[in-house]
């Protein structure tokens, strides 16, 4: 089949926004295992302590089953979805692969995943809507299991807010006003930092925003990136950079470890991952730290965006699609299963009932000061807004962190920076075959 031909079905078979019209699906045709007795497959996975959790799968409901499964560590990112890639045009891909969510439109429009509707459609209820919509792209059919998600939050020092007088903002708008009444109150000091070097981070702001960067039309993509929400987003914090509100420098160097650690930034947008990273980032702060919602863009609204997470996923190559299924199935929704992940992992779960249960009972160690954390972030991921992800996220992430680390760095237009995110995804996807509408 001639390549363009083929991107242009892709399209008529990947909806990637939730609410998106039901088109058919494309994946395997497998329908079950290709042989009887045991089976022996293989999980290409980043996450560390993996290892450990399938032991107990191996040993409990696999032995059951008859199911061994193989952990094969690898790297993550584009560098994991380019070996996924180079080894399914081989027919050699493993039968189960981590996956990011924004990954998941790429494999699928290569066919590197297959439909587990079938096996794994029931397991629907135990994830928050937002988070499932993320594996199915809008169709009717099942792409993966989600495993960890990462909804975002607002972080800042309890501590330090006080001895400013400010109060934690429920809205965008006060945020920027807190921002310029610490200015003023304090001129060296930052409320936060805008950072163009972790791309995921305004993914997730313009989600929240309602922003809908990659959907369907017709038998074409239509690239959103600039849309309203987005440009809402990118003004906004253009704006604070401009007038010198909050700082512009990258996060996860060491003058950003230093800013948290001495009280120079006393805040934080992030995700629920945070806690990690600030026990690594500024260790002298622990126990002065404390997470609130996302700031919202009117006061009606309770919405929050993504930062991270990722699903299993079972291939086409496999010749046990409904074994592999099977295993994906419960490492994501079984209690023991997700225990062992948030202890040997660290992840948050993206299964609900995991959230407020084992080791998510106490807060993190470094929010010990924080009892409700757990609660709260709970609350908060159940809000998590539909995301639009497509074919080619990684130009879009490599663009961003071009074009607005140029611009954060020289306090220029942030819309015209989003522009050029916009054109050079259109541009790639043309390149690569895909049929784009105007």
């Amino acid at each position: 089949m001639p390549n363009t031909k083929r991107r242009r079905l892709v399209a008529t078979t990947v909806a990637v926004t939730l609410g998106a019209t039901a088109l058919a699906a494309c994946g395997s045709e497998d329908d079950g295992d290709a042989q009887s007795g045991p089976v022996s497959l293989t999980y290409w996975t980043w996450t560390p302590g993996m290892d450990k959790v399938v032991d107990l799968w191996n040993k409990g409901p696999g032995k059951k089953e008859q199911i061994t499964v193989t952990v094969k560590k690898q790297a993550s990112g584009d560098t994991l979805v380019t070996k996924i890639l180079t080894a399914h045009k081989a027919g050699k891909a493993p039968d189960l692969v981590q996956a990011e969510y924004q990954a998941l439109p790429t494999l699928v429009s290569n066919d590197a995943l297959a439909d587990i509707s079938g096996e794994v459609g029931d397991a629907k209820g135990k994830f928050a809507e937002g988070v499932w919509q993320q594996t199915t792209l809008g169709t009717d059919a099942v792409y993966a299991v989600p495993q960890d998600i990462g909804p975002m939050m607002f972080y800042y020092r309890e501590d330090l807010f006080k001895k400013y007088d400010l109060k934690v903002p429920t809205t965008w708008d006060e945020f920027a006003e807190t921002a310029r009444k610490l200015r003023k109150a304090s001129p060296d000091t930052d409320l936060t930092t805008f950072s163009a070097n972790d791309s995921g981070l305004f993914a997730g702001l313009a989600q929240q925003a309602g922003a809908k960067w990659w959907t369907t039309e017709g038998d074409k993509w239509k690239v959103g990136i600039d849309d309203a929400a987005t440009q809402k987003v990118a003004k906004f914090w253009g704006d604070l950079v401009e007038e010198g509100a909050i700082d512009n420098q990258p996060m996860y160097t060491p003058a950003w470890n230093k800013a948290l650690n001495t009280g120079k930034q006393i805040a934080w947008v992030s995700a629920v991952w945070a806690p990690g990273t600030l026990s690594t980032a500024a260790p002298d702060t622990k126990g002065k730290w404390a997470m609130a919602p996302l700031p919202q863009w009117s006061g009606s609204e309770n919405v929050t965006g993504s930062w991270g997470g990722s699903s299993t996923a079972v291939t086409t190559d496999s010749g046990n699609k409904e074994a592999a299924a099977k295993f994906a199935a419960w490492l994501n929704t079984d209690g023991e299963a997700l225990n062992a992940l948030a202890k040997e992992s660290g992840i948050y779960p993206a299964s609900t009932s995991a959230q407020l249960s084992g080791a998510f009972t106490t807060p993190p160690d470094y929010f010990s000061n924080q009892a409700d954390f757990y609660t709260q972030a709970a609350e908060i991921a159940n809000t998590t807004a539909p995301s639009a992800w497509g074919p080619n996220v990684n130009v879009a992430y490599t663009s961003f962190k071009d074009a607005f680390g140029a611009a954060a760095k020289n306090k220029s237009d942030f819309t015209a920076a989003l522009k050029t995110m916009q054109d050079d995804t259109v541009a790639d996807m043309k390149k690569q075959g895909f049929e784009v509408a105007e």
